[in-house]
């Protein structure tokens, strides 16, 4: 059996600030009061899930995660809050939740036809659902990621590396999701702009995201190549700053929902 590589926190933390930025703006889009239950899916290293549970210090706040190295970089630094190992793709609540908070972790799930649907019927009445997705399958980072991977010897292993990320639906689809399971819906898309140490800086950011499907398929030797085309494919499309800097464009979906009724 072949078992997939654990996510890497420690490389995931090195860009914390840039990548909690878009769990504050979407829990500040969150239109509720006093909540009791909470839960973060998807929660990672816990940066998000300090966010809930700051926001929210009355309600009972935890946290989900199919990575151990995760939970455990959650666990330190949160040691109040419980956090479970488990897989957000079945993950499904009879009782109820107040909110549910998933930052930057549903790209990575299929069929949100589906899935949408399933997370509102967890939520209490009245309850959120509040999710942000990288929506950037189309800018120059991503799409050189399957130029090199079909363009190179690695074709064959890395066929179908790039469908671990789910397809982004239209706002009109989650609009329609969630309207008929019972939500009323607002949706948007932010643009953030991260000013980033040149090429390389890109690189990192997404070896433990983006690029971590391919690479994870990988020999070392073969790794180190496919970066260096990578970087050569993407230098064009990102020119140096005066300052030295890069600018790395990063679109994200907002969809926050309330349950009616």
């Amino acid at each position: 059996m072949n078992v997939k590589p654990d996510w890497d926190a420690a490389q995931y933390l090195r860009f914390e600030d840039e990548r909690t930025r878009p769990a504050v703006d979407l829990l500040a889009r969150v239109p509720l009061g006093e909540p009791r239950r909470c839960i973060d899916l998807g929660c990672g290293p816990g940066n998000s899930t300090e966010l809930v549970a700051a926001r929210f210090p009355g309600a009972v706040t935890e946290g989900l995660d199919s990575s151990p190295d995760m939970l455990e970089k959650a666990r330190k630094r949160l040691p109040g809050l419980s956090f479970v190992l488990g897989d957000v793709n079945t993950w499904s609540d009879a009782a109820g939740y107040d909110l549910i908070f998933a930052n930057a972790v549903l790209q990575w799930l299929p069929d949100h036809e589906g899935l949408f649907p399933r997370l509102a019927r967890s939520l209490a009445p009245g309850g959120c659902l509040a999710v942000q997705m990288p929506n950037n399958l189309h800018e120059p980072s991503h799409v050189a990621m399957r130029e090199v991977a079909a363009e190179g010897p690695w074709a064959g292993k890395l066929a179908n590396a790039k469908a671990e990320r789910a397809t982004i639906g239209s706002f009109g689809d989650y609009r329609r999701w969630l309207a008929e399971a019972g939500c009323r819906v607002d949706i948007w898309q932010t643009t953030y702009v991260h000013a980033l140490a040149g090429l390389e800086a890109i690189a990192e950011w997404f070896k433990s995201t983006g690029l971590k499907p391919y690479l994870d398929r990988l020999t070392a030797a073969e790794r180190k190549d496919f970066l260096a085309r990578y970087l050569e494919r993407i230098a064009s499309h990102y020119p140096i700053e005066s300052d030295g800097k890069v600018l790395l464009r990063f679109p994200r979906l907002f969809v926050v929902a309330v349950r009616e009724g």
